[in-house]
């Protein structure tokens, strides 16, 4: 490897935040037992609060953020990795309270691996990143659960909130590759046509949705994947079949939930918290094997942005401001 390499570090002394590329070398990285070149990275909203102000997820400095790499292995005294081991990392506090991904060359702990599978390439696995892990979390809690774990009635119907975001997106194709009819909810207008190209039946608009609820609406869906919380995943509860579940992952639309039991009690409905950060390393095999046979890296490709670390510097700030669409990954060859 060489002897320097750039990495993205933010840094704080007093009230002055930076970020800024650096020429660092690898006693820079404090962290764990498998080193690792960095292929690609992806920009996820957790790190793009992180690069604004550290978001008081950073609790040392300075410090690489980037909660998500694919790469090789260049140096490893973890028995389960050798040179040459094409890896992903996503979670585990990674690019929060461990360095990240925003670096040439990450020090990564061999707990937090998982070994790429054969049939998609690093960058496929960053196209996805922790919002395609997230996603696919998701589908197959709404359907998979109810289906094979819970012996329930099949799942047909499901509804998807924010389905213009990176969860969302991956959410409405993999839910359509399942078999299962998605109505896709989404504020922006000129993404109906590639939510319906990607598997979405119907399409809601947000502010349908983002209403006081009744206790009980007509039910509509067998389930649902919620990305955004608030007032439109209390609408959502309400309309839920019997048994139906509503996988949770996102709090854009704010952190309260003003409903009531009665989703719960009269009709049996589950709400199933998603966390893609600590999620257990079998769990974490499973799932990238299944995004390797229900994504369509060829349509995803319509709406990845591959950028540099010169040039996130320059888009988080789009991301905050609500600016962005699709996903961006990071090349660290770039």
């Amino acid at each position: 490897m060489s002897e320097k390499f750039k990495a993205l570090v933010v840094n704080q002394e007093g009230d002055n935040f930076t970020r800024d590329i650096q020429s660092i070398d690898k006693n820079f990285l404090k962290h764990g037992d498998v080193l690792v070149k960095v292929h690609y990275s992806s920009l996820n909203y957790k790190d793009a609060l992180i690069l604004k102000n550290g978001a008081r997820l950073v609790k040392e400095f300075p410090h690489i953020p980037g909660v998500d790499l694919s790469g090789e292995v260049v140096e490893s005294s973890n028995s389960n990795f050798k040179e040459g081991d094409e890896i992903i990392a996503t979670g585990m506090r990674i690019g929060e309270t461990f360095y990240g991904g925003y670096s040439q060359y990450a020090k990564i702990k061999g707990e937090f691996i998982v070994k790429k599978p054969q049939s998609i390439s690093t960058r496929q696995t960053m196209v996805l990143g922790t919002a395609g892990f997230t996603a696919v979390q998701c589908a197959f809690t709404t359907k998979q659960t109810r289906e094979v774990l819970l012996l329930g009635e099949k799942v047909n119907d499901v509804i998807v909130t924010g389905a213009s975001g990176g969860v969302g997106s991956i959410a409405v194709m993999v839910l359509s590759k399942l078999g299962c009819n998605v109505t896709a909810v989404t504020s922006k207008d000129d993404n109906i046509e590639y939510l319906k190209s990607i598997g979405a039946k119907n399409i809601i608009k947000t502010n349908d949705l983002n209403v006081e609820a009744r206790p009980l609406d007509k039910g509509l869906y067998d389930g649902a994947v919620d990305t955004v919380g608030g007032n439109v995943l209390a609408k959502v509860l309400s309309h839920i079949k019997h048994s139906g579940i509503v996988a949770a992952c996102g709090n854009a639309s704010g952190i309260k939930l003003n409903t009531t039991v009665m989703p719960f009690i009269i009709r049996g409905v589950k709400l199933w918290g998603i966390d893609s950060v600590a999620a257990s390393l079998k769990r974490r095999e499973f799932i990238w094997e299944e995004a390797a046979k229900l994504v369509d890296f060829e349509k995803l490709e319509e709406s990845i942005k591959e950028i540099s670390l010169e040039e996130l510097l320059k888009v988080y700030p789009d991301m905050l401001g609500g600016k962005t669409s699709g996903r961006y990954i990071i090349n660290l060859s770039k």
